[in-house]
């Protein structure tokens, strides 16, 4: 993927933008899916919020991220 460090900054803007506490740390995509990792638990807003963005986004492959899930 490339500019994933502007996808970690525009996710942590939007999630600042909810009032949220958790920041993506960084992305990781591969074959199957995207990995994205956080500096702690997420709440389900904060994962609507996250796959919204991935959704909204050209750069990232939205088919790739279907199911939320902490690890």
């Amino acid at each position: 993927m490339e500019e994933s460090n502007t996808h970690v900054s525009n996710m942590n803007g939007v999630l600042k933008n909810i009032k949220s506490n958790v920041l993506v740390d960084f992305i990781c995509p591969n074959v199957a899916s995207i990995t994205i990792v956080t500096n702690k638990v997420t709440t389900s807003l904060n994962l609507q919020t996250i796959k919204q963005y991935v959704k909204d986004t050209n750069h990232i492959n939205s088919n790739k991220v279907e199911l939320l899930r902490l690890p």
